[in-house]
């Protein structure tokens, strides 16, 4: 392949990766005012849902929050109708939150619509193809995952 092709190509692939990462944030800045929180409260609903719960303390790290700050989320959240707080099993000292059937209602009918539409698109490719499309988006996460944690480090040294 010439190298002009070669290089078109890459920047290409940049150029919709950008343009992709742009629609996505465009996309959850709208949700996040449909459902009435901001971006940090969305990604706690995230990460619930992907968990199906956590502790306050795993949240407040997943997202960047101090202790004080955990616990208005969770109060702004929980007044909303999006969790609840629920006593550990294990260990009756700690409190899990979870999120309501209405919460998971909201996300579904918010973000259902990516699932089924992506499953349709998926279709399209075959099994070698999203084989490499997994490992393309593995590796852009990580490369992310180290630049993010190159970043921290950098701002506290200042």
């Amino acid at each position: 392949m010439p190298r002009e092709t070669w290089d078109a190509l890459r920047r290409n692939v940049a150029e919709e990766m950008e343009a992709m990462q742009a629609a996505v944030d465009a996309y959850d800045e709208a949700a996040a005012k449909l459902l009435r929180v901001n971006r940090t409260d969305l990604r706690c609903l995230e990460l619930l849902n992907q968990h199906g719960e956590l502790t306050p303390s795993r949240l407040g790290a997943e997202v960047g929050l101090t202790t004080g700050s955990v616990t208005a989320m969770i109060d702004r959240l929980e007044r909303l109708g999006y969790l609840t707080r629920c006593p550990d099993p294990t260990d009756r000292r700690k409190v899990l939150i979870r999120l309501t059937d209405a919460a998971r209602q909201k996300a579904w009918e918010l973000y259902g619509p990516f699932v089924t539409e992506g499953e349709t698109l998926m279709r399209d490719y075959t099994a070698a193809d999203l084989e490499l499309l997994a490992g393309f988006l593995r590796r852009s996460r990580e490369l992310y995952e180290r630049q993010l944690e190159r970043a921290l480090q950098e701002h506290d040294q200042r």
